[in-house]
């Protein structure tokens, strides 16, 4: 099977049900960067020092795949049949982040995004993870989606700030500098 179509050659493609689209469309932006998110979190497993994160990390980019799936359903077209993000995932992060939060010490200050390069990794995941949030408010601010998608990526943000913080802290070659505003 061949992978170009040569349908998008002018500047179109389908949505889920077949509605054919420009591809600046709103809808494209959030799941295309949400696509973007998946990809960067394929570079933070692709580094070694992704095991202790690794099965967490594989669920949320499959989280990501059906999130995705979700957003490029044009609105108005039925989403029978598709299988949709379950509204206890955000819960599981929010579980996740408590526990990472009696791992750590406590946050006094801006933290500059690096340390070592899973943390560094991490980090462009959670600035990849803002944009798709934007995007998809952006989205539900032009047409009806659920509310689910919005909160699961702010959520899914603020877990990709808190690894990074673990990596940093928890892995060899990390360390947590913090930003001191103008006394810098």
């Amino acid at each position: 099977m061949r992978i170009y179509t040569k349908t998008g050659d002018g500047g179109e493609t389908s949505l889920y049900g077949g509605k054919r689209v420009r591809k600046n469309d709103v809808r494209l932006e959030a799941y295309g960067t949400v696509d973007e998110l998946n990809a960067a979190l394929g570079l933070v497993l692709a580094q070694p020092e992704a095991a202790s994160y690794r099965d967490s990390l594989k669920k949320i980019q499959a989280d990501l795949f059906i999130l995705g799936t979700e957003l490029a359903a044009a609105s108005g077209e039925a989403v029978n049949g598709l299988k949709l993000l379950a509204e206890t995932r955000v819960l599981e992060l929010e579980q996740a982040m408590d526990k990472l939060t009696q791992e750590l010490p406590e946050l006094t200050n801006f933290v500059f995004p690096g340390g070592n390069l899973m943390a560094a990794s991490l980090h462009q995941a959670r600035t990849n993870c803002r944009r798709a949030e934007r995007a998809t408010v952006n989205l539900s601010s032009l047409e009806k989606i659920r509310p689910l998608p919005v909160q699961y990526l702010n959520r899914l943000a603020d877990y990709l700030f808190m690894l990074a913080r673990h990596a940093n802290i928890k892995l060899p070659g990390g360390s947590e500098e913090v930003w001191r505003g103008r006394e810098e």
